[in-house]
């Protein structure tokens, strides 16, 4: 491609960067900037520019956060003695647009992947066995993907928790098998989570 611009190029080469965006869309989204106000551009620049400096992880459950407690477990509305386990953050804000959970949450970083080496010391997991230590944990709910690298983190966590005397349940599979999490309707994905089954049953 072409261009007239060695700054065009430049910011053009910057948003193709993005996952899902090829030069094209890269190029169509800077001319769009580009007829836009220069205060619209600075804003938007000023906004991501925050996020990526400004930005914290909770240190609790590890969910994006912009103080070091979240608002979630900050919250004395919330039930403190039930964790939902997920993979990132944008299960947790799919899991919470369903309005079928009040408990608080578990963000692993990622799953077990040993394909792509990621293994357990490379997720939020040693932190999550300090918090069924230190508090007063009545149950853990998987909310991981139905995929195999979100069923092998299910198997090590299991290993690792039952030593805890908690309920260790999984949402329940109204979710196809390989099926992404996020992907999932609210009205699916808020059943999951009400018709949890221990995770024992899960496996037969």
């Amino acid at each position: 491609m072409n261009f007239s611009s060695k700054l065009l190029e430049e910011a053009v080469a910057e948003f193709a960067k993005l996952p899902g965006v090829g030069q094209k869309t890269a190029l169509r989204l800077v001319l769009h900037l580009l007829n836009r106000d220069v205060e619209e551009v600075q804003k938007f620049s000023s906004a991501v520019s925050r996020l990526r400096n400004e930005i914290q992880f909770c240190q609790t459950c590890h969910n994006i956060s912009d103080t070091a407690i979240c608002e979630i477990c900050a919250s004395p509305r919330r039930d403190h003695g039930l964790i939902c386990v997920v993979e990132d953050t944008r299960d947790v804000m799919a899991i919470e647009n369903t309005n079928q959970y009040n408990g608080v949450y578990h963000v692993l970083g990622g799953l077990i992947s040993p394909m792509d080496g990621i293994g357990p010391s490379d997720l939020q997991v040693d932190s999550l066995v300090e918090r069924l230590k230190e508090n007063n944990i009545k149950e853990i709910i998987f909310a991981l993907s139905a995929t195999m690298e979100g069923d092998t983190t299910i198997f090590y966590l299991h290993k690792r928790l039952k030593q805890f005397n908690i309920n260790i349940s999984t949402i329940a599979r109204g979710i196809a098998f390989g099926g992404e999490l996020e992907y999932v309707d609210e009205i699916t994905l808020g059943r999951s989570i009400v018709t949890r089954v221990p995770y024992e049953n899960s496996l037969s």
